[in-house]
């Protein structure tokens, strides 16, 4: 199963979009380790969103697709749309 996800951080006030083949917890972690990465920045990330897919290729068409909206906006509106789910 692969995840496509979106993390917040109100340190930062940032979104950030990505997919993984690991469990959204083992990610999450990661992310909030000591790292140099544009994530290690921050410590308070949260999973705000999260979509699951059988194929690794429609969950990287799923993120190129969302990162492409470059818009807080649509980003915000797609989160809060789906917010019962999580």
């Amino acid at each position: 199963m692969w995840h496509l996800y979106i993390l917040y951080s109100a340190f930062l006030d940032k979104y950030y979009i990505g997919y993984t083949g690991m469990s959204l917890q083992d990610r999450l972690t990661k992310h909030l380790s000591n790292h140099s990465g544009f994530t290690g920045r921050a410590k308070d990330w949260v999973i705000v969103y999260s979509e699951s897919f059988e194929l690794k290729s429609d969950a990287i068409r799923r993120e190129r697709q969302l990162k492409a909206l470059k818009s807080r906006t649509a980003i915000a509106k797609l989160i809060l749309e789906n917010s019962n789910e999580l």
